[in-house]
């Protein structure tokens, strides 16, 4: 599976910022075709991601194009020039999948272009609407080409007629407003993209896939970058997308355990290592028990740390 903690998205015709995305310490890097294109520029912009993919040196980052929705007139033609164009291509991210039968549009294109590759081409799919989320489960169990599934906040929250123009925050009328007994109201702040993070992230573990979260849209402020990515790595997300490199660090340091939490879970795996020896299934360790379970969870921690998946 790819690391891909912080994955970049940068318009494709845009070549000076494409260029800084390939020196950017981002883990992965898509060049959009979609929704950061002007219709007028779908072709520049598709001859750019071409050009860009074999001139500039890309190092270890995982190289992704986001052609257009899958019944997009230019879709064929976007896959045929990548899949026979630019063999440093890793995967194609899909927009707005909304059932199965997207994925086979684009599944059949891939197998139709890639005959002369020796690198295979993998699928990153975005679920970004009301249906593709109804879906989520068998989209994720359909193809062996998927690799990842990507949630897309602005056009979800769009598509389910949500109130706000923020991408991935949460509006603050949603809240949970309660009475008390003396009759004196309070107000708690809730999550808006809770649920659908969620039912994406279990779909991708219950098939293997990779989950990452969508950007921040408020990319010039740190501390709301910060804790976006706090809360989906805390989650279990793989990583998440940016739209500026001044996100990639913050973001990047959210997916990352601190000193403590290694050392915490390296001290829970010697713990059941020990009691193992012994023949014991279960320790205390400060307090707290300790079983199977615990060094599953502990593993987790010590995999993120050393950037490999488990």
């Amino acid at each position: 599976m790819r690391v891909t903690r912080t994955f970049l998205a940068v318009p494709a015709h845009q070549r000076r910022m494409v260029e800084s995305a390939a020196r950017s310490s981002a883990d992965a890097v898509f060049l959009d075709l979609e929704d950061a294109v002007p219709q007028a520029q779908k072709e520049t912009a598709l001859l750019g991601a071409v050009a860009a993919i074999n001139e500039l040196d890309w190092g270890r980052k995982s190289v992704s194009v986001r052609v257009n929705v899958p019944s997009s007139a230019t879709i064929e033609s976007e896959v045929a020039r990548l899949l026979t164009s630019a063999p440093r291509l890793d995967t194609l991210l899909v927009p707005k999948v909304e059932c199965t039968a997207d994925v086979d549009r684009v599944a059949g294109l891939i197998k139709l272009h890639s005959q002369r590759r020796r690198t295979p081409i993998g699928l990153e799919v975005m679920i970004e609407t009301a249906l593709g989320l109804a879906n989520c489960e068998q989209i994720a169990a359909h193809s062996e080409l998927i690799e990842s599934l990507h949630f897309g906040v602005g056009d979800f929250s769009a598509s389910i007629g949500a109130k706000g123009v923020d991408i991935g925050l949460s509006h603050p009328g949603y809240r949970l407003t309660t009475r008390s007994a003396q009759g004196d109201y309070s107000s708690t702040a809730l999550d808006m993209w809770a649920y659908p993070m969620m039912r994406i992230l279990v779909a991708a573990r219950a098939h293997r896939l990779r989950a990452i979260d969508g950007p921040c849209g408020a990319f010039r402020d740190a501390d709301l970058t910060s804790a976006l990515a706090v809360k989906a790595a805390t989650m279990g997300f793989d990583g998440k997308q940016v739209i500026h490199p001044c996100q990639i660090e913050t973001t990047l340091r959210a997916f990352v355990p601190t000193d403590d939490e290694l050392r915490e879970a390296q001290r829970v795996i010697a713990a059941m290592t020990e009691a193992e020896r012994e023949g014991r299934g279960a320790v205390q360790v400060d307090g707290k028990l300790v079983d199977y379970a615990n060094i599953r969870m502990a593993q987790r921690v010590v995999a993120m740390a050393a950037n490999v998946e488990l």
